[in-house]
């Protein structure tokens, strides 16, 4: 079975991943740890305050073909499915819902797209931009990113499945006025995978890049300035 990055999009990106299946993965390389988030403005309102986007508004920012080059494909949001799920991490229990299943952050103003890229069997990259007050992005993202980090190793269950996930924070690039990066290690089967997030807020918009960490790591200014621009 190949599982996809993609379906991991999500900040918890538990489910998803569960139901999808496994795939040839590559070993996560370690890097230092770090603290989840990197505050430039504390108390998330000190920038000056802007209405939030709408979803359609957000969409028209996200990075599609002609930004990424001819070696990405876009590829359709697969529809979620996750009732039996079970997670033994209790911050993310407790959590519950879409942050506990990997669907989306609970936000309502909201844009996701997923790229398939030909230069490997592993190598996938999606987007997702969020936008609310400068408050509520850092606190809803601050507040699962902590409840992943607190379990270093954690299993999710669905049905007869059961997928093991390690998280470990790492250093997130000093762009935007708040930054959070973690490594996802998902093993099943005797196979594993590793996915990079790394989440960067600019003003009242979250920009969420994640899937290979190369991928990440070469796109996220570039899904940053296609963001910043409409602010």
């Amino acid at each position: 079975m190949r599982l996809h990055a993609t379906t991991v999009r999500g900040l918890s990106a538990l489910a998803l991943f569960a139901l999808a299946g496994c795939s040839q993965g590559s070993a996560a390389s370690s890097g230092p740890m770090s603290s989840p988030t990197v505050p430039v403005h504390p108390d998330g309102e000190s920038a000056l305050a802007l209405a939030p986007l709408s979803s359609t508004a957000l969409a028209k920012l996200l990075l599609d073909e002609s930004d990424l080059g001819g070696d990405y494909t876009r590829m359709p949001q697969r529809a979620a499915a996750h009732d039996d799920v079970t997670v033994n991490c209790p911050a993310l229990e407790k959590l519950g819902g879409n942050a506990a299943t990997g669907t989306s952050l609970a936000f309502p103003r909201k844009a996701k797209a997923s790229f398939a890229y030909a230069g490997g069997s592993n190598s996938e990259l999606a987007e997702e931009l969020y936008s609310d007050t400068a408050a509520k992005l850092s606190k809803g993202i601050g507040k699962i990113f902590d409840a992943m980090v607190s379990c270093p190793t954690y299993q999710v269950v669905s049905g007869n499945t059961v997928v093991t996930v390690g998280t470990q924070v790492t250093p997130a690039p000093d762009l935007g006025e708040e930054q959070w990066s973690q490594l996802l290690t998902y093993s099943i089967g005797g196979q594993r995978s590793v996915v990079k997030q790394t989440a960067i807020r600019i003003g009242n918009v979250l920009v969420l890049v994640s899937g290979a960490p190369g991928l990440v790591d070469a796109n996220l200014e570039r899904a940053l300035d296609k963001a910043e621009a409409a602010l």
